[in-house]
């Protein structure tokens, strides 16, 4: 019956595995604000240094996203991937040494090499699996897809809490009781917390890696991509106007949702340090002796479970509707919270930027099947790593936000997401819309 399913359906089989990429991407993503608000003390920096992680991070992909595009349209999808499997298994191994040295310049290495394997995975997967079918499905097909990448990225604010994050709040006034060998003994150890997770993490990846060695992939208009011959890949910027302002809402879109995530743990902090949800409190069954980092860190697992709903309630409503026009009402609404927690505080704007994640859940996806509808199979690929290289919006935009923080608190720092959405806003109105330039 399994073999008779996939004969009728020979795409079966990818799809399924590349769904499986989208949950291992997910992790990664998700870890990086857990390392924001850890390396702080582990490794005693400023809020603005440790959040060159998510620069650090998000550079990868800048870096690396054009030479994956280049990669697979001469080596094909599979071989992609296999890459982008052995560099995300690699960097997380690399977190082992660094956490044995203390050297942040040797951690952000290691993000940087996870992240440039995520390039790859990101670049042919986005693009992938709106080939496998029907094109008017593709919409769809991604947003199904990333529904897999929000269930996993509930798991990095829960390994965090538990794994990473100590038990124990150093504070200023407990550091000022503790003698100069204790403090540097105290960081040590956090340090070295980082190792165990990310051991599990390079295992997994590599075993991924094995299935797709094993498994017969499809490369959907190869022979039509290869007649048309080389490609220049930043003429297609010039060509395509609603493939060039996507790349800048991709930029905002993953700048906003890097200074949200990264330091959500942050603002939850800065905002409301003593109160907690009640069903974050019912859930997660939050304990006295549990640190205000780690009760953080469970309300940021929240909000990624309001995320992966707001992506499974995007899909189905896209299945009734335009996609264009749900995502029109998400990005609106995002505007909405944040400027709402910029003017309430406390509980109430922990619980607007909670929100906000629901918005964001489908908001990668479907910019990124507008950026590159309509365009022909010769310049897809390239053009879906432009728009996974618009992706260092993340690195970019926390470093302002936190520099914005100095000024004026986390509450300055809600303007970075703000201007971004609103920008959203305008490409989902009317940016999107197909116009070549020939």
């Amino acid at each position: 019956m399994n073999a008779t399913s996939a004969n009728r359906n020979p795409y079966l089989i990818p799809f399924a595995l590349v769904c499986s990429l989208f949950f291992l991407w997910g992790i990664a993503n998700s870890l990086n604000g857990s390392l924001i608000r850890h390396f702080q003390f582990a490794l005693d920096l400023k809020r603005w240094q440790a959040g060159i992680v998510d620069s650090a991070f998000y550079f990868g992909y800048f870096v690396m996203a054009i030479p994956a595009g280049i990669f697979m349209r001469k080596w094909g999808y599979k071989r992609g991937i296999l890459a982008g499997l052995l560099l995300y298994a690699g960097g997380a191994l690399l977190f082992y040494p660094a956490a044995d040295i203390r050297v942040y310049a040797f951690f952000l290495f290691a993000l940087f090499t996870i992240a440039s394997g995520l390039a790859f995975l990101e670049t042919a997967a986005n693009l992938y699996v709106t080939v496998l079918g029907d094109k008017k499905d593709a919409e769809w097909r991604i947003n199904f897809a990333q529904s897999f990448n929000g269930i996993s990225i509930i798991l990095g604010p829960v390994i965090g809490s538990l794994f990473i994050f100590s038990k124990k709040e150093y504070t200023p006034e407990v550091l000022a009781t503790m003698t100069a060998e204790q403090i540097q003994a105290a960081r040590v150890e956090e340090a070295l917390s980082v190792q165990g997770p990310y051991l599990a993490v390079a295992a997994i990846v590599a075993a991924v890696a094995v299935l797709f060695a094993f498994t017969k992939m499809p490369e959907v208009g190869r022979e039509e991509e290869l007649a048309e011959g080389k490609v220049g890949i930043f003429d297609l910027l010039g060509k395509y106007r609603h493939l060039s302002l996507g790349v800048l809402a991709q930029f905002a879109n993953v700048g906003a949702q890097a200074t949200l995530w990264g330091y959500f743990v942050d603002f939850k902090i800065d905002f409301a340090k003593d109160e907690h949800l009640g069903i974050v409190n019912s859930l997660y069954r939050v304990a006295e002796g549990m640190t205000p980092e780690q009760i953080a860190g469970f309300h940021a697992s929240f909000a990624l479970v309001l995320f992966m709903l707001g992506r499974f309630l995007g899909t189905y409503l896209m299945s009734r509707t335009e996609p264009r026009k749900v995502l029109l009402w998400y990005c609106v609404a995002a505007v909405g919270l944040v400027a709402l927690a910029f003017a309430t505080g406390g509980l109430t704007a922990i619980v607007c930027l909670m929100l906000t994640y629901f918005c964001q859940s489908i908001m990668f996806p479907t910019i990124f099947a507008l950026a590159t509808k309509g365009l022909p199979p010769a310049e897809s690929k390239l053009a879906s790593s432009l728009v996974i290289m618009a992706i260092v919006g993340g690195a970019v935009m926390p470093p302002i936000a936190g520099l914005l923080s100095g000024a004026g608190g986390m509450k300055m720092a809600l303007l970075v997401p703000f201007v971004c959405f609103a920008y959203v806003v305008w490409y989902v109105m009317k940016g999107y819309r197909i116009q070549t330039q020939n």
